[in-house]
C-alpha cells in the first residue's frame, strides 16, 4: 500500500476545508435570500390587505357622501359629522382611520384654462385668481403672475408661450430637459414641474391647490369653507382687494344652517361693496360635488396613507383617482 506524503494530506485537507467554506457561504446566502423572499412576500401580502381595506373605506365614504348630498339638494353644509371629522373604521386586523373634506374648496389648477372647441385655452380669470391667492400667501406679485402664466401654458393646448409664461423652449434649456404637458393637470404635484415654481413656492401652495377633473373656476362652497380657509375667499378678487382679516371674519359669521341662498351671501353690505364680477358670483356655490378622502391603514408594521378623489354627481358617487404612500 502506497502511503500519502504529509504534503499531499495537507493539500487534501485544505481542499475539504475550502469546499466546506464554499458550501457554508452558499447555504448562508440561500437562507438569507429565502428570509428576504419571505419578508417581501409578507410585506406584499400586508400591502395588498391594506389596499383592500382602503377600497372598502372608499365604498363606505361614497355611500355616506351620497346620503349627504341627497339630504338637501339645495345646499351642502358641515352638518352630519362627515366633513372634516376623523372616523375610526373597524377592520379585522390592525386599524384604519378616514376623513372626508370638501375637495372643491381649493384653487383648481385646471381653472388656469377653459375648454373651447375641444382645445384648452388660457383663462385670464384663472390666472388672476391664482395670482391673488399667491399674494395672500406672501409671494411677490410679479413672481406670482409669472408662475400663473407658466401654469396656464402647462395646461393649454397650444405651444405659444404667454407673456411671462413658458412652453417647450423654456423646459428644454434646463439641466434635465423635458416638455410642457399641454393637457389638464392630473394631480396638484404636477405644479412642481412648472417654470418658476421653486420648492419654497410649492410648499406655500400645496395645501391650497387641487386638480379637479374639469377646467372650471374653483367651485368654492361658502357653506363648508372654514374661516382658516379665508385666503380662498380673498383669491376671488384682484390682489389686495379683499382684506384677509375681513374674509376670515365674514366666514366665521356664517349661519349655522348654511346661507340657504347665494343672494343672502352676496347681499351683505360689506361684501357687496367689493363689487365682485358676475363670473365670480356664479363661481361660488352652496353645494359640493368633489370630496377628498384621506385614509390611514395600519397593518402589522405597515402604515399605508391614501387619498381618493370622489365625485358625487352624477350618481352613484365614484372615485376618479387615488394615490398611496407609506405614512412616515
Amino acid at each position: 500500500m502506497m502511503l500519502q506524503k504529509p504534503s499531499e494530506r495537507g493539500a487534501a485537507l485544505l481542499t475539504v476545508l475550502i469546499m466546506v467554506a464554499v458550501l457554508a457561504v452558499i447555504a448562508a446566502t440561500t437562507l438569507d435570500r429565502l428570509s428576504l423572499s419571505s419578508k417581501l412576500s409578507a410585506n406584499g401580502n400586508a400591502l395588498a390587505q391594506a389596499r383592500m381595506f382602503t377600497y372598502a373605506t372608499e365604498a363606505i365614504a361614497a355611500a355616506r357622501i351620497e346620503d349627504l348630498v341627497a339630504r338637501d339638494a339645495a345646499q351642502t353644509t358641515l352638518s352630519g359629522d362627515l366633513l372634516g371629522k376623523e372616523q375610526t373604521i373597524p377592520i379585522p386586523i390592525g386599524s384604519a382611520t378616514a376623513s372626508v373634506r370638501d375637495a372643491g374648496n381649493c384653487f383648481n389648477l385646471n381653472s388656469l384654462v377653459t375648454e373651447t372647441g375641444g382645445q384648452y385655452v388660457a383663462s385670464a380669470t384663472g390666472q388672476e385668481q391664482m395670482t391673488s391667492l399667491m399674494v395672500v400667501l406672501g409671494i411677490q406679485e410679479n413672481v406670482a403672475r409669472a408662475v400663473a402664466a407658466a401654469g396656464a401654458d402647462w395646461a393649454d393646448s397650444n405651444i405659444s408661450p404667454l407673456p411671462n409664461g413658458a412652453e417647450d423652449d423654456g423646459y428644454r434649456a434646463v439641466a434635465t430637459p423635458y416638455l410642457a404637458s399641454n393637457r389638464l393637470y392630473a394631480h396638484p404635484s404636477e405644479l412642481r414641474a412648472v417654470k418658476g415654481v421653486t420648492p419654497a413656492i410649492y410648499a406655500k401652495l400645496q395645501d391650497w391647490i387641487c386638480a379637479l377633473p374639469d377646467p372650471v373656476l374653483s367651485p368654492l362652497n361658502v357653506n363648508t369653507l372654514l374661516p382658516e380657509q379665508a385666503p380662498l375667499l380673498a383669491m376671488l378678487l384682484p390682489p389686495g382687494k379683499m382684506n384677509l382679516t375681513f374674509a376670515r371674519s365674514y366666514l366665521a359669521k356664517r349661519p349655522s344652517n348654511g346661507y340657504g341662498s347665494l343672494i343672502r351671501f352676496w347681499a351683505a353690505p360689506e361684501i357687496a361693496a367689493l363689487e365682485p364680477s358676475p363670473l365670480v358670483q356664479g363661481q361660488v356655490k352652496l353645494t359640493s360635488n368633489y370630496f377628498l378622502l384621506n385614509t390611514i391603514v395600519s397593518f402589522g408594521e405597515l402604515k399605508l396613507a391614501g387619498q381618493s378623489m370622489i365625485v358625487a354627481s352624477p350618481a352613484p358617487a365614484r372615485v376618479v383617482w387615488r394615490s398611496w404612500g407609506e405614512e412616515e
